[in-house]
C-alpha cells in the first residue's frame, strides 16, 4: 500500500555548514578545556550509527530491550492518555520504534499528523517516506533540526504528544536539561504531551556493563568519534592509543564514558590549526548518561512546568517511560 509523495513535506531549519561549524566549535572547545572533552552526538556517522544498532543487540545493554517492552505493553494506554493527534518525535533517527506509537495512535483514531526531528536530512528524509507509506493518509511533516537549538521553530498545529525516547534526556547535565525542558514547555499548549524514556538508576556492575561490553563494542563506538574528527577535520589521532573508559559517578548519577591516551603524544587537528598535546594517562570525556530516580524525573518536569501523567517501568525496573502534561 502506498501514499502519495505530497504527504510528506521536510523542511530544513540547518544551514548547509551548521554541522560543520557545529563539529568545529565542539572540537575546538572541547580540546582546549581542562579536561578535555569531546560531545556524544559526533559518534554518529554512517560508521557510528552501525556501531550502535550492534549495541542495542548486546546482552549487557538493556536499555533499548526494556524500553520497547514497555512501547510495546503500554502504547495504546500512552496514546488513549494524551489524546494526541500530532506525534513529534525530536531525535527520531530511523524512527524504529515510532511504529508502535504511530499503530496506538492509529488505533485510537485520532492520528492525523507525524513530526520527526533529526539533524541528519538524509535518515529523516528516509524515515518520513517509509512511515508515510506505511500509513497511508498521514500527514508526515519532517523537521530537520537541532533540539538543542531550534525547539522553538517546530510546528505547533494539532494536540501533540512530544516523545523523547532511548535515554538520550541523560546525555544532558542538569543545567542543559533544565534549559531544554523548560524551553520544550514553552512551545507546548495545555493539554499537548510529553513522553519521556529515561534509564533508572540500577547496580553498579549492570550500569558499567552497559557502557563496556565484554566484545568490545562500545570501545569501537567510543573510538569512533576519533575516526570522525579525523575524516571532518584533517586531524591525526590514533584511536588505538586511547582506551574506553566507563565509570560511574554515584553523587551524580551518571555513566562517564572516556578516552584514556595510552602514552603522551600531541595530536594535530588541521582543520582547526591546533594542535594539541595529551599527558600519558590522560583522559578525555566523550559522554555522560544520567540514570535517574522517579522522583527525581518528576521534580525536574515540575520544575519545568510539567506535571506527571503516568509513570510506566518495565518489570524489572531498569527504565521508565514517563507521560507529562503541559
Amino acid at each position: 500500500m502506498s501514499v502519495s509523495q505530497s504527504a510528506v513535506h521536510l523542511v530544513n531549519h540547518l544551514g548547509h555548514d551548521y554541522l560543520r561549524q557545529a563539529l568545529e566549535n565542539d572540537v575546538r572547545t572541547g580540546l582546549t578545556s581542562t579536561p578535555k572533552w569531546l560531545p556524544p552526538k559526533w559518534f554518529y556517522d554512517a560508521a557510528g550509527s552501525d556501531l550502535f544498532s550492534q549495541i542495542t543487540r548486546l546482552p549487557e545493554y538493556y536499555p533499548t530491550r526494556r524500553e520497547l517492552a514497555i512501547l510495546r505493553r503500554e502504547a495504546l494506554d500512552i496514546a488513549t492518555r494524551s489524546g494526541a493527534d500530532t506525534l513529534v518525535e525530536l531525535g527520531s533517527g530511523t524512527s524504529e520504534k515510532t511504529v508502535l506509537l504511530l499503530d496506538a495512535l492509529s488505533s485510537t483514531g485520532t492520528l492525523r499528523t507525524y513530526t520527526p526531528v533529526d539533524v541528519d536530512a538524509v535518515t529523516l528524509g528516509d524515515a518520513a517516506r517509509r512511515l508515510a507509506a506505511r500509513y497511508p493518509g498521514l500527514a508526515v511533516q519532517a523537521v530537520c533540526a537541532d533540539f538543542e537549538h531550534h525547539l522553538a521553530l517546530l510546528p505547533r498545529e494539532g494536540r501533540r504528544m512530544v516523545a523523547f525516547l532511548g535515554g538520550t534526556i541523560g546525555n544532558l547535565d542538569p543545567a542543559a536539561r533544565e534549559v531544554f525542558l523548560k524551553e520544550l514547555r514553552g512551545t507546548l499548549r495545555s493539554g499537548d504531551t510529553f513522553l519521556l524514556g529515561a534509564d533508572l538508576v540500577k547496580d553498579t556492575g549492570r550500569l558499567v556493563a552497559a557502557y563496556d561490553d565484554a566484545a568490545g563494542v562500545t570501545a569501537a563506538f567510543n573510538r569512533n568519534v576519533l575516526h570522525v574528527v579525523n575524516r571532518e577535520l584533517d586531524a591525526d589521532f590514533e584511536p588505538d592509543a586511547f582506551d574506553h573508559v566507563a565509570i560511574y559517578d554515584a553523587r551524580q548519577d551518571w555513566i562517564e564514558m572516556r578516552l584514556r591516551a595510552s602514552r603522551a603524544m600531541r595530536v594535530r587537528v588541521g582543520g582547526l590549526g591546533l594542535t594539541v598535546p595529551f599527558a600519558a594517562g590522560e583522559e578525555m570525556r566523550t559522554e555522560i548518561s544520567a540514570k535517574f530516580r522517579p522522583e527525581g524525573l518528576r521534580k525536574e518536569l515540575a520544575a519545568a512546568g510539567f506535571t506527571v501523567n503516568h509513570h510506566y517501568t518495565d518489570p524489572t525496573g531498569d527504565f521508565s517511560l514517563v507521560l507529562a502534561r503541559a
